[in-house]
C-alpha cells in the first residue's frame, strides 16, 4: 500500500539523511521518497505493523507526524538527529 504523511521539525538535508538512514532499515516499507520543502514522507508498506513501526520510529527521532504532540523534547531530538545526518556519509 502506497502512503504519504507529513512531518514535524523537518529542517534540512541533515535531517533528511537521518531519517532516510534509519527507515531504509525498516522491514516492510520501501520505495521512499522524502521532500524537504513539504516535510512529505511517501513510501509503500506491506503490512499495519510496518506503517506503526515507521510512526514510532519517526517519533522517537523527533519527528513526529503532522497533528501528534511536538513538544520541547521532540524539536531537542530532531536537532540532534539532524546533526549526526550533516556528519554521516552513508
Amino acid at each position: 500500500m502506497e502512503t504519504s504523511l507529513l512531518l514535524q521539525n523537518l529542517k534540512c538535508s541533515g535531517c533528511k539523511n537521518a531519517i532516510l538512514k534509519r527507515i531504509s532499515k525498516l522491514d516492510g516499507i520501501k520505495n521512499i521518497q522524502l521532500d524537504i520543502s513539504s516535510s512529505k514522507l511517501s513510501f509503500e508498506y506491506t503490512s499495519h505493523n510496518a506503517l506503526e513501526g515507521l510512526r514510532s520510529d519517526l517519533a522517537d527521532m523527533g519527528y513526529p507526524i503532522s497533528g501528534e504532540s511536538n513538544t520541547i523534547v521532540e524539536k531537542t531530538k530532531s536537532y540532534i538527529q539532524c546533526a549526526v545526518g550533516r556528519l554521516s556519509k552513508e
